[in-house]
């Protein structure tokens, strides 16, 4: 129950891989759900604001444990292109950053949870369901670094990767269990919070610019992404043994 084109589907994917609630998110068909303020959600197209609300409302509880896969991204040299730039260009580069991202992310089927200023959280496997979700946010990861790479440099920025404090975009990733849900009483917007969250959020803060550091759990769910990968032993803040990781360097 799909529409033809999976980056344009006429009912809510999530409300479909959840429930097998048909809601029509396109169409004429969508008019009257519109009217009660159920529209597309601005975590993923092809999901429906329901799927955010569905903890409380649809699975009459607020969160429920998951297996996902986690990324965390966010822009290499921030701090000293805010030194030196106006407030207008700094935002310009944010929402080029963050426009990319969300594109690779969805074109992945994954959702953006959270938006931080320069650095963004995505979930994959729900609410959409994909069978490969490591290898769908690798596959998210290598287009942010590629779409962001051209945009950037299309805004006059000079992404040597190979030199200390270059500007860029870091990544990291991590496959684990989750708990998905909503964890305020004053906002109805799901996210995933759990070990898994705070590894990937980790790894992310280890990647230099251009590079994916990617967890050895996601690894072994996706061993064909990684081939081309670098084996690093990383400290990691928060967590007392060494941790080992593949790294993807972009170019």
């Amino acid at each position: 129950m799909e529409s033809t084109a999976r980056n344009n589907a006429h009912i809510c994917r999530g409300c479909w891989d959840q429930m097998h609630m048909p809601i029509p998110i396109r169409g004429p068909l969508a008019l009257p759900f519109r009217a009660f303020g159920i529209t597309r959600s601005k975590m993923n197209p092809n999901i429906c604001t329901i799927c955010e609300r569905s903890f409380r409302y649809v699975k009459k509880q607020r969160h429920i444990t998951s297996v996902a896969t986690i990324l965390f991204a966010d822009i290499r040299g921030f701090t000293h292109l805010s030194e030196r730039m106006a407030p207008i260009q700094l935002s310009e580069i944010v929402s080029v950053f963050q426009d990319k991202c969300a594109q690779a992310i969805w074109d992945n089927d994954g959702i953006v949870n959270k938006q931080m200023g320069d650095g963004l959280m995505a979930i994959f496997n729900f609410p959409i369901k994909i069978e490969n979700h490591a290898e769908a946010a690798i596959k998210a990861a290598r287009d942010i670094q590629v779409q962001c790479g051209i945009a950037l440099r299309s805004l006059g920025l000079d992404l040597d990767h190979t030199v200390s404090g270059a500007i860029g975009v870091g990544v990291g990733i991590h496959t684990g269990e989750v708990e998905i849900g909503e964890f305020s009483t004053f906002r109805s917007d799901f996210t995933a919070i759990g070990g898994a969250v705070n590894l990937a959020s980790r790894l992310e803060s280890q990647a230099a610019a251009g590079e994916i550091v990617i967890s050895v759990e996601t690894a072994a769910l996706a061993p064909a992404s990684i081939s081309e990968s670098e084996l690093r032993t990383l400290t990691l803040k928060g967590i007392d043994r060494p941790t080992p990781a593949h790294v993807l360097i972009t170019h």
